[in-house]
């Protein structure tokens, strides 16, 4: 663990501000860009939440019928 200073001269044990400006000064084109995600996941989200919308209405209706 660095001991380090930070900008006002407050004392920073973890050293994290030092990390932060590593990486702010790292900037985009240290960056890889991530693959897009798989279309799969998202499409069993959408019908994940299509599903539990409709159960909940469902309950809905018969609670009120």
């Amino acid at each position: 663990m660095a001991n380090t200073q930070g900008p006002e001269g407050n004392y920073d044990p973890a050293g994290s501000t030092q990390m932060f400006r590593a990486f702010v000064d790292e900037g985009p084109q240290g960056r890889r860009q991530q693959p897009a995600a798989p279309a799969g996941p998202r499409i069993g989200l959408i019908v994940g939440v299509v599903l539990a919308v409709a159960v909940v209405a469902a309950v809905a209706w018969l609670a009120f019928k």
